[in-house]
C-alpha cells in the first residue's frame, strides 16, 4: 500500500548578474539601513529577490482547529495572513479539482477541504493591499495538472493577479530584481505552480519546477535531513542545479508513522525540529547552515510546519544577516489544540454538547479512514 502522505509540499531559489548559484552567497550583506523596511527589514530593500531566504508555511491551508476538530491532517496551527503578519513571506499549498472548481485539499478532498482556492486567495489580495511595501511568493501543488486558465481565473475572481510578478525570461534566472523594484512595480506577488504549462495570458503562473528546485520531504527522523536535490529529476544535483541559477527551496518537517503506511506531521518534536539552534539532530538551524556550507550559498526557500512553534524564523533571519527587523506581529497561542485537549481529558470537545469525544478516538476514526481511502487513493495521496 502506498504511503499517505498528511502534509504535503511546494519550494524555490536564485543569484547576481554573471554569477553561478543561487539565493544569496554565503554571508553575503547587501542593504540599505534606516529607510522604509521591506519584507520587515530595510536591510532587504536593495536586495534582488534570489539573494533573500524566505521562511514559508508549509501546507498553509489547512490548519489544525476547532473547525475539523484539530485534525491530525492539518500542518499549522495559524492561518496564513496571521503567518504573513507575523513576518512570513512563502505559503504553500495544494489544490485539486472538486466539482470543475479548485480547491484547496490536502491528499484528496475527501480527506482534508479547505475550501475554494479563490476564496482562500482573496484575503491575501487585501493583505498585500494593506502593507504596500512587503513582497510575498505563492507555493501551489497542482495536483490534479490543471491549466494555467482555471488557476487564472481564481487570482483574476479574488483580485491576487494584478499584483502578479512576469519574469521577462523565462526558466531559471539570476536576473531577479530587488524588493524595492518589484514594490515601485506594484508587482509584488511571485507565483510558483506545480505542473503547469506556461500561458502568455496568465504569465505571472510559473511552472515551479522550471525555477525551484526541492530537498527531501519524506522525512521521519531527526537525523534525516539532507541538502541534496529531490525534485525535479532533469536538472543533475544541487551543485549543477545552483549553477544553472535555480532557487533553492529546503523542506523542512519531520513526519510521525503510524502504521500501515500512514505518515501525519509531527507534533511531539517541534521543539527540535523548528529550533534556530544548530546543536542537535533536526535542528532548523543546523539544516539551514549545513546546505548553505555544503551549496557555498544560502536556501532560498524555508518550508516548516507549525512555524509558530520553537521560533524558526530567527534561523532565516541569521540567514538574511538581518540588523534591523520591524512590524512583524507578535503572535502567541497559550496552548496547542493537543495540549487543551490533553488538560481537558475531553480531548478538546468544542461543540459544547457535553459528548466529550476523545482526541484520540478522533485521530483513531481518522486513521482507519485514511487507511480505508489510501485503497482506493493511493496514487493521488503521494501527489506533493
Amino acid at each position: 500500500m502506498a504511503s499517505v502522505m498528511l502534509g504535503l509540499v511546494l519550494s524555490t531559489t536564485g543569484v547576481d548578474a554573471d554569477a553561478a548559484p543561487t539565493g544569496g552567497p554565503a554571508g553575503g550583506t547587501n542593504g540599505r539601513v534606516g529607510r522604509i523596511p521591506c519584507n520587515n527589514s530595510p536591510d532587504l530593500c536593495a536586495r534582488q529577490y534570489n539573494h533573500i531566504s524566505h521562511l514559508g508555511a508549509h501546507n498553509s491551508a489547512f490548519v489544525r482547529d476547532a473547525s475539523n476538530n484539530n485534525s491530525i491532517a492539518g500542518n499549522q496551527y495559524l492561518n496564513a495572513t496571521t503567518a504573513l503578519d507575523a513576518g512570513l513571506r512563502l505559503l504553500q499549498a495544494q489544490v485539486h479539482l472538486e466539482n470543475d472548481t479548485l480547491h484547496l485539499c490536502h491528499g484528496s478532498c475527501q480527506l482534508f477541504d479547505a475550501g475554494l482556492l479563490q476564496h482562500w486567495l482573496a484575503p491575501l489580495t487585501k493583505w498585500l493591499d494593506e502593507n504596500p511595501n512587503d513582497v510575498v511568493t505563492l507555493l501551489l501543488v497542482n495536483a490534479d495538472e490543471q491549466p494555467a486558465e482555471q488557476f487564472g481565473h481564481a487570482f483574476e475572481a479574488s483580485g491576487l493577479a494584478e499584483y502578479g510578478y512576469v519574469q521577462p525570461s523565462p526558466g531559471a534566472t539570476n536576473q531577479w530584481p530587488t524588493l524595492e523594484a518589484m514594490i515601485a512595480a506594484g508587482t509584488r506577488l511571485v507565483s510558483f505552480i506545480t505542473n503547469i504549462e506556461p500561458s502568455p495570458s496568465h504569465a505571472y503562473l510559473l511552472n515551479e519546477f522550471d525555477y525551484v528546485f526541492e530537498t527531501h520531504y519524506a522525512v521521519t527522523e531527526l537525523d534525516g535531513f539532507n541538502c541534496t536535490l529531490d525534485r525535479p529529476t532533469n536538472v543533475g544535483d544541487a551543485a549543477a542545479a545552483l549553477t544553472s541559477s535555480y532557487l533553492s527551496l529546503v523542506n523542512h518537517f519531520k513526519y510521525q508513522e503510524l502504521g500501515a503506511g500512514i505518515m501525519v506531521p509531527d507534533v511531539e518534536l517541534l521543539d527540535i525540529v523548528n529550533s534556530p539552534g544548530a546543536t542537535t539532530d533536526g535542528n532548523l538551524g543546523l539544516h539551514v547552515q549545513r546546505c548553505t556550507a555544503e551549496w557555498t550559498w544560502t536556501p532560498n526557500f524555508i518550508l516548516v510546519d507549525f512555524w509558530d512553534e520553537a521560533g524558526p524564523i530567527a534561523a532565516v533571519d541569521d540567514l538574511n544577516v538581518l540588523s534591523d527587523v520591524t512590524g512583524r506581529r507578535t503572535v502567541s497561542r497559550e496552548t496547542t489544540p493537543e495540549e487543551e485537549a490533553e488538560e481537558s481529558g475531553k480531548g478538546g470537545d468544542d461543540d459544547g454538547d457535553g459528548d466529550g469525544e476523545s482526541a484520540a478516538n478522533r485521530d483513531a476514526a481518522m486513521v482507519s479512514y485514511y487507511v480505508l481511502s489510501a485503497t482506493c487513493l493511493a496514487g493521488a495521496l503521494m501527489l506533493v
